[in-house]
């Protein structure tokens, strides 16, 4: 779904699992600095936006999903995941429930796959799941914005910010008056400073929440009778994930960053050595220089120099080995 805020002035398309929205609006550093200062927002009207409705709503998402949401109070924000039968990552959730709906954002173009299995999950409940991607455009207002809400808009307010769900017919005057836009570029690279994973890029069809660091925020340990559950279970009580997730600070020297998928090899072994892990996500941030999200295997010293293909990179530890 392209936005209609492409047509702002500087607007530049991004690609990949983000086109539909700008990638930047010609200054990458200036619109992560306002952003980190707490102005502006962010166009993330490509997003799949879910609801469901209903006396059970709440009862049945949390047989459903890895967080504890049976008794979430109206307004408070949370994040889940569906798992699969094996405990890998199937999809992420962004939740708020109102009172009276649970509104979810999720990762471009995964909504049908997502809708599809909770119907296939409806039997005797009372509840309804929607599709309102066409109706509702997400926007991000960055921590200590002071722009206004339009009222009666659905907000999920988190530590990072407030995410709202906006009429989608609204986008273009809530521009208007929201401050200067940033590009999905700068809310990424925000996102890996703070080492927060995101579905299809730190995930693949292995991925467990372990690796990522998704326990406590995205998966409750004291609930059970989800899909996956028993894995989540195993690995907490009874041994460690086979990867984990790292953040990396880059060879500032280099003019390409390293991309999504390039092979990380400990620096001592050279370019030829055994691969032992790889690149998810990397960004350029306008105070750390290049800096990367990746996945490593578990044993890997935590103080070992790497390659991200020909690019030296330190290690910083999300998840402990």
């Amino acid at each position: 779904m392209k936005s209609p805020l492409l047509s702002l002035p500087g607007a530049v398309p991004a690609e990949g699992a983000d086109e539909g929205v700008a990638a930047h609006y010609g200054d990458l550093f200036r619109e992560q600095r306002a952003l980190a200062d707490g102005t502006g927002f962010v166009d993330l009207s490509h997003r799949g936006v879910v609801t469901v409705t209903g006396d059970d709503r709440l009862g049945w998402l949390h047989l459903l999903l890895t967080q504890h949401v049976s008794e979430l109070p109206a307004g408070e924000a949370t994040e889940a995941l569906i798992l699969s039968a094996h405990g890998h990552i199937e999809h992420a959730l962004y939740l708020v429930d109102d009172g009276e709906t649970v509104w979810a954002h999720v990762e471009p173009g995964t909504q049908d796959a997502l809708i599809a299995y909770l119907e296939s999950m409806k039997f005797f409940y009372r509840v309804e799941v929607a599709d309102r991607t066409a109706e509702y455009a997400v926007v991000h207002l960055p921590a200590g914005s002071i722009a206004e809400v339009p009222k009666g808009v659905v907000v999920r307010e988190t530590p990072y910010g407030r995410d709202l769900f906006l009429p989608r017919a609204d986008l273009e005057s809530y521009a208007e008056k929201a401050g200067p836009p940033a590009g999905i570029l700068a809310h990424e690279a925000l996102r890996v400073e703070r080492h927060r994973p995101r579905l299809g890029f730190e995930t693949d069809h292995r991925t467990i929440p372990h690796e990522l660091g998704w326990i406590g925020s995205a998966v409750h340990l004291q609930k059970g009778c989800y899909r996956g559950q028993e894995t989540v279970a195993r690995v907490q009580n009874l041994g460690k994930p086979p990867r984990r997730l790292v953040f990396l600070h880059l060879d500032g020297s280099e003019v390409h960053l390293p991309g999504a998928g390039t092979e990380l090899r400990l620096a001592d072994e050279g370019p030829d050595g055994r691969k032992i892990g790889f690149v998810t996500t990397s960004v350029r941030h306008h105070e750390l220089g290049p800096v990367a999200l990746a996945l490593v295997k578990r044993n890997v010293p935590v103080d070992a120099p790497l390659l991200a293909g020909t690019t030296a990179a330190a290690q910083e530890v999300v998840v402990e080995p």
